[in-house]
């Protein structure tokens, strides 16, 4: 399934792939108990795997809206934990000048970053060099607490693509990546999340990262070092995730930090991701 989050008629609600558009779930399961009132990814989630079933039979109806007719918002609003994974592509920790890790580098983002596919990333006055990094989401389907490797893709609900936007000056300066990665708008999260159904081998994705039409990022997902078991198991060693819960699986090389001199992001500069058969998110720094 292929599952959007999108503003329509003064509402934020659910939009499911049907056909060759995409249909408001408020209005196609006005009658299925369980489905009502929700808003988000995550909220169906959490409704179990009943409520995913339910929905996946409403997507063989007929056409609607087309995708690029929604004002698109994030397919998770509200994550219990937003993790992120830094320096898991060899070549991007090259272009970084540190440190091979020993093990899964991680931080975190906030929800107030979050956004949606082509809404306005602010250039804050506190940073100089805003760059950006296209990146595979992993979104959790399920409570996981202490999962082995060899199971954790039973806890993989679907996909979806982030733009890590970073400052860079910030992240070097503070003693920590807060304010370096999760100031207001910079998690553009979308264009819409696709169940793992439909990627069974998320090492087949390809990013690509283009910064007003010029490519810069162009690698195999299967390049990351720690692949996503690797990461679940990790994480929930005492981190318990839950339904809708973001795992951000690292960055390739290309960033503006990789360029000599570096390739900031400026006020009016476009930042399209792709990774197929996800789509492509899109962002305008404002």
């Amino acid at each position: 399934m292929r599952i959007a989050v999108a503003r329509h008629h003064g509402r934020t609600g659910l939009w499911i792939k049907s056909g060759d558009g995409f249909v408001e779930l408020a209005e196609v399961a006005i009658a299925i108990p369980g489905l009502a009132g929700l808003r988000d990814v995550g909220d169906l989630l959490a409704a179990g795997e009943k409520a995913m079933q339910e929905v996946a039979e409403l997507t063989s109806g007929p056409g609607g809206v087309p995708l690029d007719q929604l004002d698109l918002l994030a397919p998770v609003l509200n994550p219990h934990a937003f993790v992120c994974v830094g320096r898991n592509y060899l070549e991007h920790i090259k272009e970084g000048a540190v440190d091979l890790p020993s093990y899964p580098y991680l931080f975190s983002k906030f929800s107030n970053a979050l956004n949606g596919h082509l809404q306005p990333v602010r250039h804050h006055d506190i940073t100089e060099s805003l760059d950006y990094e296209g990146e595979l989401a992993v979104v959790i389907g399920r409570a996981a607490h202490r999962v082995p490797a060899d199971r954790a893709m039973e806890n993989v609900a679907g996909y979806t693509i982030l733009n890590d936007v970073s400052g860079r000056d910030l992240q070097n300066r503070d003693a920590q990546w807060i304010r370096g990665k999760s100031l207001d708008t910079w998690a553009p999260l979308g264009p819409v999340f696709v169940t793992a159904d439909e990627i069974p081998n998320p090492y087949s994705l390809r990013i690509e990262t283009r910064v007003n039409g010029e490519l810069r990022q162009n690698a195999a997902v299967s390049d990351m070092i720690f692949k996503i078991p690797e990461l679940i198991a990790f994480i929930t060693q005492g981190i318990t995730l839950q339904p809708g819960d973001l795992i951000a699986t690292g960055t390739p090389s290309g960033v503006g930090l990789g360029f000599d001199p570096p390739k900031w992001l400026h006020v009016g500069d476009r930042v399209d991701i792709t990774i197929e058969p996800i789509g492509t998110l899109s962002s305008i720094v404002s």
